[in-house]
């Protein structure tokens, strides 16, 4: 054979050489170490995640208790006012006088001293 022969039969030869390698794929393994580390860090984004929603329970909570003495504390401001209010329209001199008579006392304008406060 002719020196081109031979170098066109090599040629293809390699190529078929070339196309009949498998591809390999890398593969990772993993350390028992590594493993550990991953599994630990796992358990602590658990740990974290449950700890961050008890807390944000634990707020709710506290905020809603908070709310609730908040309506108390406004009832019972109101309460106030309105006995208050009371106190003053069963305080007034005509009401009083008006009692005084209904039991048969009488005003005498020579006992009656003014107070001013």
């Amino acid at each position: 054979m002719n020196h081109a022969a031979v170098k066109i039969k090599t040629n293809e030869v390699q190529r078929r050489e070339h196309h009949v390698r498998p591809k390999r794929k890398r593969q990772f393994r993993t350390t028992l170490g590594e493993k550990v580390l991953l599994f630990a860090f796992a358990m602590f984004v658990v740990y974290c995640s449950i700890q961050i929603v008890s807390n944000q329970v634990a707020i709710y909570q506290a905020n809603k208790q908070i709310q609730q003495l908040e309506e108390t504390i406004q009832e019972q401001k109101k309460y106030n006012n309105d006995l208050s209010v009371q106190v003053q329209e069963l305080s007034t001199y005509e009401r009083i006088l008006e009692k005084a008579k209904e039991l048969g006392l009488s005003l005498n304008e020579n006992n009656v001293k003014v107070v001013q406060e």
